[in-house]
């Protein structure tokens, strides 16, 4: 049944979810299984403790956790109470995690005891200068201004155990706690165990959800870059329920038809691919099959166990889980894309080898509800066929950046100018992703789109993946350099076709054959195109 227009809030599709499908799975881990009814019970009763501490509609929480059962928990929490759920990357370095901190203007923020390994405790208060010495409930800190609190939920109440973990089923009544970090009392102003008598009237949480409009904000997703600071989009309820919409036809069709869905995502939660995932499997029955760490041959183990049906992810996870040595001993049958299909999903059932475009943080993961125009570099439409500069705008579109001014961000007619160089066919509504405008590389003045000679290469048999970037040239500007998975590719054989299919300009004039555990990615998984070509510079890779 579709939502009607009072019901775009996370809350009231959570409450549809746990009604029409309560008892079906809707997330798996190694050690953890949610069910959706539990995750409304759960996430209820850490609603009306967040309630009862303060926290309300516009408070900023940060989440810091890896994906898996509480992630999901304490984000419904914070979503049904109208508060702005701000996730927290755990792959952030200290310095990283305090300066997002302080640029979210993050004022309580939940975490586990324990994030992979490594004490919160630990964690924070090298994130934080100050943390360790603070002496009030009430923190005060001039490294983060906003943030008064900090809770460990499931940490034991002793000072000297703060990062010891209780049962994983943290916000249970008797098992969840929160502790002060260290000795100092410099969290919740107390410690009492996240029960009922801990936590406002079920009565008072169902008059705050009503007061959650689809014009709330719900979620700030803090974009990843190997450049300056990070960039916070904002959403509202409205777009983030609509945007999710059409996920789960998506994954049904990537999973072969089937009506309810397994399926693994090695996209982070704290990443627009994982909040779209979470979200959009609250629509219709999807399992998500999810691991704190992506590990292949865990996430193998996982796949088998569940019997999962696709994966969604980025290509350098899908290459690490095919390389791994146990992959063809696998029992996969239910998932015959993962073995048989193209390393990126994006690349499925396309005409002309450029992959569907995955779509962006600033529309939610989706381009439901959005404007679209493709541009050329006057501002003029192109024609379909042609690539240009994709323009978006509407309601599936972020409500902007945080700390932006909205008319440094849109143009005067609303359109958000994305950067990205894409085209469209004739009778198809999909977006092909030709590659970035800042990644054409110009050689002799003319441009070589690095997506476009990757394809070409990587239809050759032999090739499980080609990296295209520019590397200095003194000549020409640059050159186009072409580095090729495995290192026993027949170079001479793959540069003959290339020259085949390519004009003579396009045609890599350098090429680097190398193993798949040596092109470097960043924390998302995506190609780190800069690195790649600092270690094509220095001679690591040549």
């Amino acid at each position: 049944m579709p939502l009607s227009e009072t019901d775009l809030s996370i809350g009231r599709l959570l409450a549809r979810a746990a009604a029409e499908h309560g008892e079906h799975t809707y997330l798996a881990s190694p050690t953890a299984r949610l069910t959706y009814a539990e995750a409304e019970r759960r996430s209820a009763l850490a609603a009306r403790r967040l309630l009862r501490d303060g926290v309300g509609k516009g408070t900023r929480v940060g989440l810091l956790f890896p994906n898996d059962v509480d992630w999901i928990v304490w984000w419904l929490a914070v979503s049904r109470i109208g508060a702005l759920a701000v996730p927290l990357s755990t792959l952030y370095p200290p310095a990283e995690l305090g300066k997002v901190i302080r640029l979210a203007d993050i004022n309580v923020l939940v975490a586990p005891p324990d994030i992979l390994g490594t004490p919160t405790a630990d964690r924070l208060e090298a994130a934080l200068p100050g943390l360790a010495e603070t002496p009030t409930p009430l923190l005060s800190l001039p490294a983060a201004p906003y943030l008064r609190r900090i809770a460990l939920p499931g940490a034991a109440a002793e000072p000297s155990a703060a990062t010891t973990a209780l049962p994983a089923d943290a916000t249970e009544p008797s098992a969840a706690t929160t502790a002060p970090l260290g000795a100092a009392p410099r969290l919740w102003a107390d410690t009492t165990a996240l029960d009922e008598n801990a936590a406002l009237p079920p009565e008072l949480l169902a008059a705050v959800e009503n007061e959650v409009t689809a014009a709330d904000l719900a979620i700030m997703i803090h974009t990843s870059g190997s450049t300056a600071d990070p960039k916070g989009v904002l959403h509202t309820h409205g777009t983030l329920v609509r945007q999710t919409a059409g996920w789960p036809a998506a994954i049904s069709a990537l999973c072969g038809g089937s009506a309810a869905p397994r399926v693994f995502s090695s996209m982070p939660f704290f990443w627009i691919g994982g909040v779209l995932a979470a979200t959009g499997a609250l629509h219709e029955r999807v399992t998500l099959l999810v691991m704190p760490r992506p590990e292949p041959g865990a996430a193998l183990d996982l796949i088998e166990r569940e019997r999962g049906e696709g994966i969604v992810g980025w290509p350098a996870f899908t290459r690490r889980l095919r390389e791994h040595p146990t992959f063809a001993e696998r029992d996969l049958s239910a998932a015959p894309l993962l073995r048989d299909g193209p390393l990126d999903v994006a690349l499925y059932n396309v005409p002309d080898e450029f992959p569907v475009h995955r779509s962006l943080s600033e529309t939610a993961g989706s381009f439901l509800h959005t404007d679209i125009r493709i541009v050329d570099d006057e501002g003029h439409p192109v024609p379909e066929g042609t690539t240009g500069e994709l323009h978006i705008r509407g309601i599936g579109v972020m409500s902007g950046y945080n700390k932006r001014e909205r008319h440094d961000v849109f143009d005067p007619d609303g359109w958000y100018h994305t950067g990205d160089r894409v085209y469209r066919l004739v009778d198809d509504p999909r977006l092909f992703y030709v590659g970035r405008t800042s990644e054409l590389i110009k050689v002799a003045g003319a441009n070589v789109s690095p997506r476009e000679v990757e394809a070409v290469v990587e239809g050759f048999d032999g090739v499980q993946q080609c990296l295209v970037v520019g590397v200095d040239d003194p000549d020409r500007g640059e050159q186009v350099c072409a580095v090729v998975v495995p290192d026993t590719v027949d170079v001479d054989a793959v540069a003959a076709h290339t020259r085949r299919e390519l004009s003579a300009y396009k045609v890599p004039t350098r090429w680097i054959r190398t193993t798949g555990e040596r092109v470097p990615t960043l924390p998302s998984g995506k190609l780190d195109r800069r690195g790649l070509r600092a270690l094509i510079a220095d001679g690591t890779l040549g």
